[in-house]
């Protein structure tokens, strides 16, 4: 690839940034897109608001990116909660240490790469991306001395960068701990594997046990069944006393965060006095046939279901398995009812399928390294060599292309991961999304780097492995060999997605087929929404890999980079702000 096909690349993905943002500009002021842009409430007072025509609807405006960028940590924190400042942090380094980067490998590293090499060099805009990166620097070359002292400053940079970062981190969490209101959770602790007996009921072996070891704390405990009748009765129950109390539905809002999904009102599954829990067990015979070995527990104090979660209750490790509860909000009830003997069997039955969906992704990837040898595209597709003729169609295709091909493959990867996460068993929303954070992070690293870069060698030459003894030395040469390739990586997967996702056309579609094709007046039910962590940290993660990976090897790749997270430092700023809170 040379330098006129990346900058057809940068060319394309430049317009479809600002198609993506103009159209994103526009859409968000229509009323009738506020339920797909906004929570529930705000789309509602949005569309009371703005019910009159107006041409400024239909203008572009800069404003959400100035109000996005004027938005304070406080502000953040007051909206999205701390794992929203925490992951801005996270873009906030990136783009800090980057530039650091920048400022050191692009005016005194890169030159050194591109006159590595005795060799008449071309007109730049032909010139090959290969002699910008390491890979043109000769063998035992005097100069390589600046590679080892700029990799140095960049790594003491970041061990500094990380320390401050760390330190504000601890301090937020601290303050956030101490100044935050009361809530049940922090009183609450989760019994699983509770063991059975045919004399008492799973609900009475639960109160001795606690009144026999922790009397003095011990205030009361709700049992988990299993969903059927009564569980659809309590969600209806829940469900009126949400649609009829216009307070209650604001608490209900305060107390979904980021992590949350379909909520649980918590106050109706929580320490109820033993006349009425009779009183139930008199109306529904068939409660205790839907007990689960599983149980909330209820303490008078923080320190003592602290101290309960943690502390090992029974000889056996596998009875009476204590862990604080999550949020309300948090918690994810289907898992609840899984037997805690299971969940060993269902995480290396989910780890087995996750290594296998990496395997079979190698396909695509390779697929997606064909793309870049014109002649064997040749040779395979004769019909391909009048188009592979012109100059344009060579840079769509080595430039653009495979990028598109692999991120469209790759959009299959964190629904699939987050399934593999939900049959681990996890109870809460938020341990699904770290679980799933987890397994699409190592899949990127592994399929999207190291596979795309062995596969490259396997196809030159099929004896990549034969030698154990050469791998560091293929790998030195391979990995400086695909920067191209990941420098388009970062435009297509990192400029366009982060565009096109901020108007998320599928919420979008959906609101058009429900309000203008099926004709329905009211408002579509989205639920509440929340921040797809799950996709954005490992895609984070994955871009900082690559800059720490191919700022000394090919530092052209930075300026992209840093592109990239200050758009995703604008484009995640707003995501969270308009979960939360309402812009003009």
């Amino acid at each position: 690839m040379n330098i006129s096909a990346l900058l057809t690349s940068a060319g394309i993905n430049i317009g479809l940034c600002l198609v993506f943002l103009s159209l994103y500009s526009v859409l968000r002021k229509q009323p009738s897109n506020a339920c797909v842009y906004f929570g529930q409430r705000l789309a509602q007072l949005r569309s009371k608001g703005r019910d009159h025509f107006s041409f400024d609807r239909f203008v572009p405006s800069p404003r959400w990116i100035v109000k996005a960028w004027e938005a304070s940590e406080e502000e953040i924190l007051a909206c999205g909660g701390l794992d929203a400042v925490v992951f801005l942090r996270l873009v906030v380094f990136s783009r800090r240490i980057f530039s650091i980067a920048a400022v050191i490998c692009i005016p005194f590293v890169l030159p050194l790469n591109y006159f590595g090499k005795e060799m008449r060099h071309q007109h730049i805009p032909s010139e090959s991306l290969d002699v910008f990166t390491i890979g043109n620097v000769k063998e035992g070359s005097k100069w390589l001395w600046a590679h080892c002292l700029a990799l140095y400053v960049i790594s003491c940079s970041a061990c500094v960068l990380l320390y401050f970062e760390y330190k504000n981190i601890t301090k937020m969490r601290l303050e956030h701990i101490v100044g935050s209101s009361l809530n049940p959770s922090y009183f609450t602790i989760l019994v699983r594997a509770i063991p059975s007996s045919a004399e008492e009921s799973c609900s009475d072996s639960v109160k001795n046990f606690f009144t026999r070891y922790h009397a003095s704390s011990y205030l009361s405990h709700q049992m988990v069944y299993r969903s059927g009748k009564v569980q659809k009765l309590m969600d209806d129950a829940s469900k009126m006393i949400k649609c009829t109390s216009t307070e209650q539905f604001g608490s209900y809002l305060k107390g979904c965060g980021l992590c949350g999904g379909a909520a649980h009102s918590f106050n109706v599954l929580s320490g109820e006095p033993e006349s009425v829990r009779s009183g139930n067990e008199m109306v529904y015979p068939e409660l205790r046939e839907k007990e689960c070995a599983a149980a909330l527990v209820f303490f008078k104090t923080r320190y003592a279901a602290l101290v309960a979660s943690q502390v090992l209750q029974s000889a056996n490790p596998m009875s009476w398995v204590t862990d604080l509860a999550p949020e309300p909000h948090d918690v994810y009830w289907k898992n609840l009812s899984i037997p805690y003997r299971q969940l060993w069997v269902r995480r290396i039955a989910t780890l087995l399928a996750s290594i296998g969906f990496m395997i079979l992704f190698i396909v695509p990837v390779t697929f997606v390294q064909g793309l870049l040898h014109l002649e064997q595209l040749q040779r395979r597709f004769p019909f391909l060599r009048g188009v592979l003729k012109s100059k344009f169609m060579v840079r769509l295709i080595t430039g653009y292309l495979p990028s598109v091909v692999l991120m469209l493959f790759l959009y299959a990867v964190p629904p699939t991961m987050m399934m593999f996460s939900t049959i681990e068993g996890p109870i809460s929303r938020s341990g699904r999304k770290k679980s799933a954070s987890f397994k699409v992070l190592y899949f990127l690293i592994w399929n999207v780097f190291f596979v795309y870069v062995s596969s490259a060698k396997i196809l030159e030459r099929l004896g990549l492995f034969s030698s154990p003894k050469d791998l560091t030395a293929q790998l030195a040469t391979a990995v400086p060999g695909q920067a191209t390739f990941f420098m388009t990586y970062v435009l297509t997967s990192g400029w366009a997605s982060l565009a096109s996702e901020i108007m998320q056309p599928y919420a979008l579609l959906c609101n058009f087929v429900y309000k203008y094709i099926l004709r329905k007046k009211d408002e579509p039910s989205n639920g509440t929404l929340s921040f797809p962590y799950q996709t954005e940290i490992p895609r984070v993660l994955f871009f900082g890999f690559l800059g720490f990976t191919y700022s000394l090897m090919a530092p052209l790749i930075l300026p992209f980079l840093l592109v990239y997270f200050f758009l995703a430092s604008l484009v995640y700023r707003n995501q969270v702000n308009k979960l939360h809170c309402m812009y003009c």
